[in-house]
């Protein structure tokens, strides 16, 4: 895929993955799936905490589709910080019998966002 697809695709995955955050994480958490997003015992303190974090970090990556190479570092971060948060967590879900879902749920889902913007952002800026 050349750079010029390869932006066009990251600007769609930046809206995607931005809604995602903003509007689909409570719901996964709260109604859809609640084992493979949550963590048990339940806890409103941490879950405010994880959406308020995502829902900013969402908003974010929509406005950063406007203009992807100058918002690099807002990318770079989503893309390091979704594999240092589901690292943490798959290790977590490993020794922990009862979050096994998580294996499921939000820890491919973190390695997924990883991966797609990891692929998707430009490793130099398209010619003008």
């Amino acid at each position: 895929m050349n750079n010029e697809l390869k932006l066009r695709s990251l600007k769609v995955a930046l809206v995607v993955v931005g809604i995602i955050f903003i509007a689909g994480i409570y719901p996964m958490m709260m109604w859809v799936w609640p084992s493979g997003w949550a963590w048990e015992p339940r806890q409103p303190e941490y879950e405010q905490m994880i959406m308020g974090m995502y829902v900013t970090l969402g908003i974010f990556l929509v406005l950063a589709a406007k203009d992807p190479l100058a918002n690099a570092s807002l990318i770079w971060f989503t893309v390091w910080s979704s594999i240092v948060h589901g690292g943490i967590m798959f290790v977590q879900a490993i020794v922990d019998e009862t979050e096994h879902a998580n294996l499921a749920g939000d820890v491919p889902a973190l390695f997924l966002v990883a991966i797609a913007l990891w692929y998707l952002m430009p490793k130099e800026a398209p010619a003008s």
